[in-house]
């Protein structure tokens, strides 16, 4: 560890390491961020300044509010898609506790504890800080307040009701927005983090300030009204500032010297002595060991405190960090990231240049219709009145020593080129195009809006740069705010908010552009599905897109409608039992018949296998029956064998195709009848 000397401790205060520490980095935000900073709330105000002229002869003043449109739009685009659907974040819990009733609970109690504190309405303007200057910041408060809920009570034995409230200390979580100026952070850093410490240096009421020290918060400390310094006001441009009653606080969160904080512990405490009279409490320096800088208490040379400063030298109050989780009560996030820097990329930064020129080019025109419409007159100044006060208007008189129509001539200086309209309105794209806006129209900048396809290709990737900062929105400053109050209510109130461990994720959905487009896309999807059982899915779908106030209702009696009616569910079942049955009587009767025809078929192969041998039989008897001895007789005999044999070959081929034994063919009833056989 670093060796420290004890000369250094000597004469060194807790507020003045703090307001020095606060000093240097207030030099390096006022050198590096403020002018640039001030531009840009100008511009998003509409307010001209001297500053803001592009050329010397420049008399116009106006302002362009395409910055201030898109400004808006992104905004309103990022509120949209965070609160629109009512539950802006959710809780996860361990999945071994299956136990979700105590999910349920917090969820609710945060959502309650939220909406009193109108706490959406303080994202939205860390969210608008963001969008103007390029980086959001907010301050996690606490106080005591006095809940006052109306409430009866029975006197008098119950025979009345007494109406009055009832009044309950609660302990408030808030979130306080941040404007830059009011802000200071080690210059080295990229996050709250990672820096040595934060500072938020303010003007406050006098009063809060004194309210505080009766309440003990505070130390009981004479304040006198601070000196005006503009440079840390709400508002840079106003002419007339308010100086009187209010005080200069500087709240410091971060890591500050131990033997520091322990000595601005000690200062200011009394005791009582012997003799009954008050003696200050003496200061211990911290001792030194082994010539290294480390205390008898810890090993660690800073330790994270909080400490409030008043005037930039009056320490109001000073304590190591009071919270269990040990976090630093700030949040904050950039709108874009730029590498390696901790403030951020705004709207106003992204259309900056674009702006400017689209200002530039509306004054030029301004200026030259100034030197056009209105009318001018050139005269011979030699032979005018001595004393006369020549000027253009309507009945004025012109005295003239000769004639007026060789002294006075009225000119003008042409026409305004038509060209800067179409210049203006390229302009006024290009601020769209750097910013990722949408104009009122509806249009996107740099799409080509004559085709479906264009149009949708732009929006999308306008959709894209939004969800891209929403993520980054999401993860650097809602959730981690969700969290941090959530521990604050658990460690002052844990009767009301269960100590746990949960894990708290956005819920947020698509904002109104990307609604607008996906409900878009899905009509397109309807025209093609006919009667899709998905029909009804994407309706539902389409009608959850929207930002109908009764779309739950809606959704709900469609879910319904599409359930079938139990009457008529018990009519098919009906229906389809018989159905069933019907189909397996015919199967029933399909299988008699398929069995009826394998026997009638075994049958015939019976049959067909004992027809060799009748025919065979046969041939024997007809070639010996009516044969008498003689010559004829052998010829006849051997005519029969050789029909015999032809009529055995046909028979045999007929065995062998399996086939059905057909009736006796023409042929074979002539040789029978010829042999003396039955057909």
């Amino acid at each position: 560890m670093k060796n420290y000397d004890k000369e250094m401790f000597v004469d060194e205060s807790l507020q003045g390491w703090v307001i020095d520490k606060c000093n240097e980095w207030r030099e390096n935000f006022e050198t590096n961020y403020q002018e640039i900073f001030d531009e840009y709330y100008r511009l998003f105000r509409g307010t001209w300044s001297p500053e803001d002229k592009t050329r010397s002869s420049e008399r116009s003043r106006i302002i362009s509010p395409a910055l201030q449109q898109a400004v808006e739009s992104t905004v309103a685009e990022i509120e949209e898609a965070t609160f629109g659907r009512g539950r802006w974040f959710d809780i996860k819990d361990d999945i071994r506790d299956q136990n979700q009733q105590d999910i349920a609970y917090l969820r609710e109690k945060l959502y309650e504890d939220f909406s009193k504190n109108k706490t959406r309405k303080a994202i939205a303007e860390c969210v608008l800080n963001s969008a103007i200057f390029g980086t959001g910041i907010g301050e996690i408060t606490l106080s005591e307040e006095k809940e006052m809920i109306p409430a009866t009570e029975p006197v008098m034995g119950g025979d009345l009701t007494a109406v009055g409230v009832n009044i309950q200390e609660r302990t408030v979580c808030k979130l306080r927005p941040i404007l830059p100026q009011n802000f200071l952070i080690d210059p080295v850093a990229t996050s709250i983090e990672d820096a040595l410490g934060v500072a938020i240096d303010e003007y406050v009421p006098k009063h809060a300030i004194e309210i505080l020290q009766e309440e003990g918060v505070y130390r009981q400390i004479d304040l006198e009204s601070a000196y005006v310094d503009t440079d840390i006001e709400a508002d840079r441009n106003l002419s007339n500032v308010y100086e009187e009653n209010k005080t200069r606080k500087t709240t410091y969160y971060g890591l500050v010297p131990r033997h520091l904080l322990k000595k601005a512990q000690n200062e200011g405490l009394f005791d009582v002595d012997e003799d009954g009279n008050q003696v200050e409490v003496e200061i211990i320096e911290p001792l030194l060991e082994d010539g290294e800088g480390s205390t008898s208490e810890s090993n660690s040379y800073y330790v994270e405190a909080i400490v409030v400063i008043a005037n930039e030298g009056v320490l109001l109050k000073a304590e190591e960090n009071p919270y269990m989780m040990k976090d630093r009560p700030v949040i904050a996030f950039p709108f874009d990231v730029v590498p390696s820097r901790f403030w951020g990329r705004g709207v106003c930064e992204k259309g900056y240049n674009s702006q400017k020129a689209l200002d530039a080019e509306l004054r030029a025109r301004i200026d030259a219709l100034a030197l056009t419409v209105h009318p001018m007159l050139a005269m011979d100044a030699t032979r005018m009145p001595r004393g006369s006060r020549p000027e253009v208007r309507s009945g004025k008189v012109l005295l003239t020593n000769g004639n007026p129509s060789e002294i006075l001539q009225p000119f003008n200086f042409g026409q305004v080129s038509q060209i800067t309209f179409s210049q203006a309105d390229a302009l006024q794209r290009m601020v769209q195009a750097a910013t990722g806006a949408v104009d009122p129209s509806g249009t996107t900048a740099g799409s080509d809006t004559r085709s479906a396809a264009g149009f949708s290709m732009g929006l999308g990737t306008i959709i894209k740069r939004h969800k891209r900062t929403l993520i980054n929105f999401q993860e650097s400053f809602l959730i981690p705010f969700v969290t941090k109050v959530a521990h604050r209510y658990m460690q002052f109130e844990p009767e009301q908010y269960p100590v746990s461990d949960y894990k708290f994720v956005a819920s947020s959905s698509l904002g109104i552009v990307a609604r607008e487009y996906e409900i878009a896309q899905l009509t397109q999807l309807l025209q093609t599905m006919g009667d899709s059982p998905v029909k009804n899915q994407l309706i539902e779908s389409v009608i959850d897109n929207m930002s109908l106030s009764n779309r739950e209702q809606i959704i709900a009696f469609m879910r319904q409608a599409n359930q079938p009616d139990p009457q008529a569910a018990q009519a098919a079942q009906a229906a389809q039992q018989i159905q069933l049955q019907f189909q397996q009587s015919q199967s029933n009767a399909l299988n008699g018949q398929a069995q009826e025809s394998a026997a009638r078929a075994a049958k015939l192969s019976m049959e067909t296998q004992v027809i060799p041998q009748e025919i065979e039989i046969d041939r024997i008897k007809a070639v010996t029956t009516n044969l008498r001895a003689g010559t004829e007789d052998d010829k006849e005999f051997e005519r029969r064998i050789k029909m015999s044999e032809q009529l055995l070959r046909e028979r045999e081929v007929a065995v062998k195709e399996q086939t059905k034994a057909p009736e006796p063919s023409p042929t074979e009833q002539t040789v029978l009848r010829a042999i003396g056989g039955q057909p």
